[in-house]
């Protein structure tokens, strides 16, 4: 059903690069024109919708990983290799992580490379303080979508996690986009110094890294996701519905590249993102699938464990409760 909306458009493919690079680059000159006149609240403000154009950009990235956004796999590889500089993504290592992901997701066997990490409630009671504590920080929202995202694109894409062990190409990738950076940061400090880089750069990194993180999450950290173990996991059950329809209003859609249509791209991630819209017009049917709003997607982040009881995500205050009710009375004197 879904083969027919995997044909390629070059110049589709050439016009979204354009109409999310060339504002991109206007808006991040806009700020440093208004930081060298004194006026960094206003650059401050252009740094949102800088940040929602640099996250566009990652997501057309998020295509070329996938050999969607343009005709030819070596095309899509260059430009995702181009904009891994700019959002400090080492494009070869990032796609063999998310092809590990696509391959992998809703697994309770395989979990660990490309997704959020997630216990199950069992697998939370077995730990001790200290390790309930560390998996509390770590879901906790201020880590989750603060830290987490600057430790993740400043630090963590500067080395091959998790494909430390898979030979040179990793290291090749990564070393190469560290090199590119530095240069181009370089060169953008002795123009401009180092100071009004910082102050401009860095608060538009930190929105787009927050949002991304954000999607990511929402997309597959739902109640009624699905988890299974590796005996009774399926690729295509998986994929639809472990993944999320974030639906998003238009504009919103527009910034994040339809990937809030998730659920079919992990069905099909042939599909570019400029298609997936076409799938639900067609399909009006898998638009209720996992179907998640803007207001309900706020109320996702206290959902941490998975009930392999119940099959649903849950809270720890839930998990709390239970355990409460699970002790005895005592009995008073």
């Amino acid at each position: 059903m879904l083969g027919g909306y995997t044909t390629t458009s070059r110049l589709r493919g050439v016009t979204e690069l354009a109409i999310t690079a060339l504002p991109l680059a206007m808006l991040w000159i806009s700020a440093w024109f208004t930081f060298s006149i004194g006026h960094y609240w206003v650059s401050l403000l252009i740094a949102i919708p800088a940040a929602a154009f640099l996250l566009r950009l990652f997501l057309i990235q998020h295509d070329c990983g996938h050999g969607t956004f343009l005709a030819h796999r070596l095309a899509n590889d260059w430009v995702g290799r181009v904009i891994g500089v700019l959002t400090l993504t080492p494009y070869d290592c990032w796609r063999r992580t998310h092809a590990i992901h696509h391959a992998t997701t809703g697994n309770l066997d395989r979990r660990g490379i490309g997704d959020v990490d997630t216990l199950t409630v069992r697998e939370y009671r077995a730990r001790t303080r200290w390790g309930r504590l560390k998996y509390r920080l770590y879901r906790h929202p201020l880590i989750m979508f603060g830290i987490g995202p600057a430790y993740l694109f400043l630090f963590q894409h500067r080395i091959p996690l998790g494909l430390m062990h898979k030979g040179w190409q990793p290291w090749a990738s990564t070393m190469a986009t560290n090199v590119a950076t530095s240069v181009v940061v370089t060169a953008l400090c002795w123009f401009i110094g180092i100071k009004a880089f910082l102050l401009i750069h860095i608060p538009i990194i930190l929105l787009a890294a927050t949002a991304g993180v954000w999607l990511f999450y929402v997309q597959h950290q739902f109640e009624h996701t699905t988890w299974e173990r590796n005996e009774h996991w399926n690729l295509h059950e998986a994929a639809l519905c472990g993944s999320s329809h974030y639906d998003l209003p238009p504009l919103l859609r527009w910034f994040t590249a339809n990937i809030g249509i998730h659920h079919v791209h992990h069905l099909c991630s042939r599909i570019p993102y400029y298609r997936l819209s076409c799938v639900l017009r067609d399909h009006p049917e898998m638009g209720d699938v996992g179907h998640v709003t803007l207001l309900q997607s706020f109320r996702l982040v206290r959902l941490v464990l998975w009930d392999e009881a119940q099959r649903r995500l849950v809270s720890f205050q839930e998990v709390g409760a239970r355990n409460l009710k699970a002790v005895p009375n005592l009995a008073i004197p």
